[in-house]
C-alpha cells in the first residue's frame, strides 16, 4: 500500500521511511524487504534505536515528520485494526465483513497521509503533537535498557540470561508488543503469533491491541 501512496506523491516532496525492527539481525529482514522491491526507503533496525527514539510500542505505527523536521502527527496505529481478533483461528480466515471494515480503515488511514501531503490535513500544531507523545517512564526507560541488554546477551550465547531480562522488560513495559513479539521471535520463529499470543492478545478483552488512529 506504501509503494503506490508513495508513487502518487513523490513529485510533492513525500517519501516513505519504512523501518523493520529486527532482532535477528539485518539478514533475517533482508528477504522481506527486497522481495517488496519498493521505491521508497527501507532500512533494518537490528537494536531497535527507532522504538527507543520515539516510545514505539508495535507494528505497524507511523510518524508523521514535515520538510523542517518537525512531527506533524506522533507514533500511532497506520491502519491496522483489531479486526483481526475475531480472526477463525483453524483457517486463519475472517469474515467478509470484517475484511471489508479492515480495508476500509486502511483506505481511511491512506487517505489521511494523501490529504496531509497535499493539503496540510491533519497535521497537529506543534503544542498538540508535543502534549501527544507518550511519556517515557522510568520503567519503559529500564525495560527498553533490559530488552537490548537480553539480546545482546542472547547474541553472545547467554541465552538463559537474556530470556530473563527480555522477560523482566515485558513485565515492565507490558503495553510494548514490540518488545514481547521479538523476545518470542527470538526464542521460536513464529512464536510471536503462535497460541501466546493469542492468549495476550485475549488478555486485553476491552481493550484495544491497535488503538486507532485520531485522525
Amino acid at each position: 500500500m506504501w509503494q503506490q501512496l508513495y508513487a502518487e506523491l513523490e513529485d510533492r516532496n513525500f517519501m516513505v521511511v519504512a523501518v523493520a525492527e529486527e532482532s535477528r539481525g539485518a539478514e533475517h529482514a533482508r528477504p522481506w524487504i527486497e522481495a517488496a522491491k519498493s521505491d521508497y526507503w527501507q532500512l533494518i533496525d537490528a537494536e531497535h534505536r527507532l522504538e527507543d527514539l520515539y516510545n514505539l510500542v508495535n507494528v505497524p505505527q507511523a510518524i508523521w515528520i514535515d520538510e523542517q523536521g518537525r512531527i506533524a502527527r506522533p507514533p500511532e496505529t497506520a491502519g491496522s485494526t483489531d479486526h483481526f481478533r475475531r480472526m477463525d483461528l483453524k483457517t486463519r480466515t475472517m469474515s467478509p465483513e470484517d475484511q471489508a471494515a479492515r480495508l476500509a480503515a486502511r483506505q481511511a488511514y491512506l487517505d489521511a497521509v494523501r490529504a496531509w501531503v497535499t493539503s496540510g490535513r491533519h497535521a497537529l500544531p506543534a503544542d498538540a503533537a508535543r502534549a501527544a507523545l507518550s511519556k517515557v517512564t522510568p520503567e519503559i526507560a529500564e525495560a527498553r535498557a533490559r530488552f537490548r541488554l537480553g539480546v545482546w546477551l542472547r547474541a553472545r550465547g547467554r541465552i538463559a540470561d537474556g530470556d530473563r531480562q527480555l522477560a523482566e522488560a515485558s513485565r515492565l513495559h507490558p503495553d510494548a508488543w514490540s518488545l514481547w513479539r521479538q523476545a518470542a521471535d527470538l526464542d521460536e520463529v513464529g512464536k510471536a503469533s503462535g497460541p501466546d499470543f493469542w492468549k495476550r492478545v485475549q488478555a486485553l478483552g476491552d481493550r484495544p491491541y491497535y488503538p486507532p488512529a485520531r485522525l
